[in-house]
């Protein structure tokens, strides 16, 4: 069973979310991973989001209640009152829903502003790491596939189509009321991950032209020189000579004591956690905008209703590719093991290869049109028929499939 945990904007405040995207994705999959009824797992943290994806062993009594309390848990560096926050404001989902939820997220559906571009690469990005560290299973693998597609589908269809959207562009947007002329603005960048580089276009985009940026990690210079900007290698000395700060780094924090004294700053956090203290806010000259402030602002859902369609068109493909994929491997199981045994009596006959080339091109074409109505049955949800069908006729009932034969059913 899929089962899906957020605690996102929508449900949870900054400060919690701050706090639990402080604890490694990395570590918390491995966690649950480990668990006897968790066959795989995914985590996904971003600047406005926790979620962990989880294919659960079936059946599993209580399982929404117990894989939730598993992903609490995994969250070891939770102090006990976050915890009991996480699990009163989470929302979870199970099965089609969690399908849907996943969907609508990497689409940016549910984004804090819709439709932003980076969330696709972010949610491909933690199924990467899942991948890598071997606790993703061939369901969560697939469901993962499948989202990436459905985020291209729907941005093709061109409801989310409008040119940057992300935090850094809504960010901006607010900050032009304060800087009247971009291009004469200096501004310096704390950090030099993915989303410095959308920042960077946003800048330019609005005409700045004098962009600084420094890493607490030495990787400055590095990015400076592939993104046509200037490095700085000490950020005391980087604040005291610029208009501007935006952060967007992982764990850094600027405090109060980095900000030289009668400065007039605009600083702009888009970290979580958070990469400025608070209060740095209230020191005189210094105005913060934060990622909790950014949600007030944060644009309303004017999608058109194609793209909300498009998800779910995707979900009920993804369900119905599931149930079929079962009784399509079963009847391709049937048909190659005849075709092998053909072949055999062909190569003891001399075959020079145009047999069975014209066989395996048969055994295809036989396949393809039954493959086609079990899924279509699927979607309707009268897959039994189809195998009480492949029964009747070939006496095959439908097997459990591999990660392999399950990619080629869905094909």
């Amino acid at each position: 069973m899929l089962f899906c945990l957020t605690a996102n904007h929508a449900n949870a405040d900054f400060p919690l979310l701050d706090r639990v995207s402080r604890i490694p994705a990395d570590e918390a999959s491995r966690r649950l991973a480990e668990l006897e009824f968790v066959r795989g797992a995914v985590v996904l943290s971003t600047c406005n989001r926790f979620e962990a994806y989880l294919d659960l062993d079936d059946p599993l009594a209580a399982a929404d209640a117990i894989a939730a309390e598993a992903v609490v848990s995994a969250l070891g560096g939770l102090a006990p009152e976050d915890a009991a926050e996480l699990r009163a404001r989470a929302t979870v989902h199970t099965g089609d829903g969690a399908v849907r939820h996943l969907f609508a997220v990497t689409a940016g559906l549910e984004s804090m502003v819709v439709g932003e571009e980076e969330i696709a690469g972010q949610v491909q990005r933690a199924a990467q790491d899942a991948r890598r560290a071997g606790t993703v299973s061939g369901p969560l693998d697939r469901l993962f596939q499948q989202a990436a597609r459905t985020s291209r589908t729907v941005r093709s269809a061109g409801d989310l189509s409008g040119a940057d959207r992300s935090l850094a562009r809504l960010a901006l947007d607010l900050a032009s009321s304060r800087i009247p002329d971009w291009s004469a603005a200096r501004v310096l960048l704390v950090g030099t991950g993915r989303y410095a580089a959308t920042t960077i276009a946003s800048l330019r985009a609005r005409g700045a032209a004098d962009v600084r940026v420094y890493s607490a990690t030495g990787r400055a210079a590095m990015f400076a020189g592939k993104y046509g900007v200037r490095a700085e290698a000490e950020l005391p000395a980087a604040l005291a000579d610029v208009d501007v700060v935006i952060t967007c780094t992982a764990r850094y924090t600027v405090t109060p004591e980095a900000i030289p004294a009668g400065r007039r700053l605009l600083v702009i956090d888009l970290g979580l956690p958070r990469n400025v203290d608070p209060a740095v806010g209230a020191l005189p000259g210094v105005e913060l905008l934060d990622l909790e402030l950014l949600a007030l602002h944060a644009p309303l859902p004017e999608l058109a209703d194609s793209a909300h369609a498009l998800v779910g068109g995707a979900v009920a493909g993804y369900a119905a590719d599931e149930a079929a994929a079962p009784s399509i491997v079963a009847l391709r199981r049937h048909v190659e093991a005849l075709l092998e045994a053909e072949l055999e009596r062909a190569r003891v006959r001399g075959d020079d290869g145009r047999t069975e080339a014209a066989l395996r091109h048969f055994a295809g074409v036989l396949v393809h049109g039954p493959s086609e109505r079990a899924r279509m049955l699927a979607a309707e949800g009268r897959i039994d028929e189809f195998a009480a069908g492949l029964e009747a006729v070939y006496g095959v009932e439908p097997a459990p499939v591999t990660h392999a034969e399950q990619d080629s059913a869905s094909a």
